[in-house]
C-alpha cells in the first residue's frame, strides 16, 4: 500500500494559488457564494504510520475551547504564517507543536488537492509516512486526543456514511466515519476522502 500511494503521489506538487486551487472545485457562482471572503491558506499533515499490520492514519480530537472546530477530529495542522511559508513547512511545523512529533521521522509522500473549508480556510494536505518507532507529546491545550484508524478499514464498503448539509444556501455532498465511538467528519473525511480516492 505504501508503494501504491507514493507511485500515486510521486508527481503532485505544492499549490501555486492555493485559493485559487481551492475555488476551483466549484463552479465560480458557487464559490462565490460558499466564499464570499478571502480563504485563509492552511496546511495539514495527513500521517499514515507504519504498523505491522498495515498502514494506519494518525488523527487528533481538538479540544473543547479552540475557536476553530472545536472538539472535532482533525489531522494536525493549522493556516500559514507569513506570505513566505510552504503548505509543507506548515503542516511540519503544526505537526510539531500539537504532537510534539520530529519533522525528520516523516518522510513526505505528495500533496492532495487543495479543500476548501466553509469556515473560511483553503487547506492543503501533505501526505507523509510515519515509521515507528516515534515518540508523541501532545499539546494539551489543542490535542484532547490522539488515535489511529487503519487505511485497510477505511477502504472497506459500507465504512464512510454518505450525506449531505446545506451551506450558505448550497447543498454539500459530506461523508462521516464512526470509529470506535469517534465521529470523523467534515474537513477530515472530505480529506479522508481524497487520500482513499487516490488508492481506489
Amino acid at each position: 500500500m505504501k508503494a501504491l500511494i507514493t507511485a500515486r503521489l510521486k508527481a503532485t506538487v505544492p499549490p501555486r494559488d492555493i485559493e485559487a486551487e481551492a475555488r476551483a472545485a466549484f463552479t465560480p457562482a458557487i464559490a462565490a457564494q460558499l466564499f464570499p471572503d478571502p480563504l485563509v491558506p492552511a496546511a495539514v499533515l495527513v500521517p499514515l504510520v507504519e504498523r505491522a499490520e498495515g498502514l494506519r492514519v494518525l488523527l487528533t480530537r481538538r479540544t473543547d475551547h479552540l475557536r476553530d472546530h472545536p472538539g472535532q477530529v482533525s489531522f494536525p495542522g493549522g493556516r500559514l504564517e507569513g506570505a513566505g511559508e510552504t503548505p509543507l513547512a506548515a503542516a511540519l511545523r503544526e505537526t510539531r507543536e500539537e504532537l510534539g512529533l520530529d519533522p525528520a521521522r516523516v518522510e513526505i509522500a505528495g500533496y492532495l488537492p487543495v479543500h476548501a473549508v466553509v469556515t473560511g480556510f483553503a487547506v492543503t494536505p501533505v501526505v507523509g509516512f510515519i515509521a515507528p518507532p516515534f515518540q508523541l507529546t501532545p499539546d494539551p491545550f489543542e490535542v484532547a486526543d490522539v488515535f489511529e484508524v487503519p487505511l485497510a478499514w477505511l477502504l472497506q464498503p459500507g465504512s464512510a456514511i454518505p450525506g449531505t448539509r446545506r451551506a450558505r444556501g448550497v447543498e454539500l455532498p459530506v461523508w462521516e466515519y464512526p470509529w470506535e465511538g469517534r465521529r470523523i467528519w467534515g474537513a477530515t473525511a472530505q480529506i479522508l476522502r481524497s487520500l482513499l480516492d487516490i488508492i481506489e
